[in-house]
Formats: structure tokens, sequence, C-alpha cells
């Protein structure tokens, strides 16, 4: 099984379910994405990302479940689609809204500000970690520290991605996993549409009461998906 996580976080955020799968007997790899966690410094890029992906897999030695949350999730979509040979399973969750929304524009012309104050954005991240994020949850985000200058450089990445496109050419079983407050749901019956048209098995998953980061927000419920996908595409 192979963890992608979200922009500004990193590996650490997955040690709810990283313990969890491997006291249960699962192999988990969690990465670093570019720019993230032990690789900050470097720059974020979706091809440098997928090399890490890469990787990953190698690293696996075989065909694997792979989970990505919010930009981990649309990077897991791509890879899937690009490298049916090497993935057995896809989960991508917080991910159904099409990174080419015209909000983009904003979010991004919001980034380059926030990143241009004298502390980045610090003080900012730490009042919506704080204020979002329930106590265990800020420390496994905080384990790997946050990537407070890569947002600006992921939002102008990610508008090659595709991933309605790259739903309907994946060759593994799909899930796809929503908290059920994410703003990221807006299109969510596209994106099942998207990955029905692949001729695989699809499942919808919302989470009661969880927000975006979904893995955090419900760690045991989340799980529980995990182990699911992981028994049923051994």
């Amino acid at each position: 099984m192979v963890l992608v996580h979200g922009v500004r976080t990193s590996r650490t955020m997955w040690r709810a379910q990283r313990e969890a799968l491997e006291r249960a007997g699962h192999r988990v790899i969690a990465v670093d994405l570019p720019g993230h966690g032990e690789r900050r410094g470097t720059p974020f890029s979706i091809a440098g990302a997928l090399e890490v992906l890469d990787e990953a897999v190698a690293e696996a030695g075989e065909p694997v479940l792979l989970v990505g949350l919010s930009l981990g999730g649309y990077l897991a979509i791509a890879f899937a689609a690009a490298r049916p040979d090497a993935v057995a399973g896809l989960v991508a969750a917080g991910c159904c809204t099409a990174p080419r929304t015209p909000l983009r524009g904003v979010w991004l012309r919001a980034a380059r500000r926030i990143e241009a104050w004298p502390d980045s954005g610090e003080r900012l991240n730490a009042e919506l970690v704080r204020r979002t994020l329930t106590p265990q949850a800020q420390e496994d985000v905080a384990a790997g520290g946050f990537a407070l200058t890569v947002v600006a450089q992921m939002l102008e990445e990610v508008a090659e991605l595709d991933p309605v496109a790259d739903l309907a050419r994946v060759a593994c079983p799909v899930w796809l996993v929503n908290g059920r407050l994410d703003h990221f749901r807006t299109q969510e019956r596209r994106f099942v549409r998207a990955a029905r048209r692949s001729g695989q098995p699809v499942r919808l998953v919302v989470v009661p009461r969880a927000k975006h980061l979904v893995s955090l927000d419900a760690p045991g419920e989340f799980t529980r998906v995990l182990a699911e996908a992981a028994a049923a595409h051994r």
C-alpha cells in the first residue's frame, strides 16, 4: 500500500492509518512529495511527484493499493491511469473537483500573497491547523513539518491534470472517499460517472461529519475503508 499526502503536509499525516494497518499485517509505504517533508527545499512539479510514486511502487515490488488525499488523490489518479501495470487498486480521497476550476486563479493569487509574507504564512497555517484538527491530528501533521512555500507552485502545476479523463482510463477498482462536509465534493457525481466508464468496480464512500482532510477528521473510518480496499485487491 502506498500513501500519498496532501499539499503542505507530509507522510506523517498518515500515522494513524500506517500504525493500524501495519499492526494488521499490511506493508505500508508513505511518501514525501517534492517540496514536502524530508524533501522540503526541492521544487514541486507533477513530473517529480509522479517519479516519487514510481519509486515507491518499485520499492513495493508488486502492484499496489495506491491511496491519495487531496493533491495526493489527484496524483494517485494520474499515476493509476499512466501505469495500470503498477496499481491494483485506487483510493482517491478529497479530490472530486477538477483542478482546472476558475477558482484556481483566485487561490493562486492568494497563495502568492501569503507566501510573500515575512513568515510565509506560518502563523496563519498554525491557526488553521489549531481550529480545524483534533489535537492528535495536529500532532501528526506537525511531525513532518509544513511546506509553506509550495502552494503557488502546486496550483500552477495541477492545471495539467485531468482526473475525470484519467479515471475513465484506470484499470483497477476505484474507491472515491469524501468527508460529507468537504468543499471538494462539488463534482462528486461527475467523478463517479467517469470512474464507471473505466468498466472497473467503483465505490463512493461519504464519511459523516468529516471535512476535507477526511483521514484526519475520521481516522478510524478512513482506516477501515483502506483495510476493505486492501482485502478486495488481494
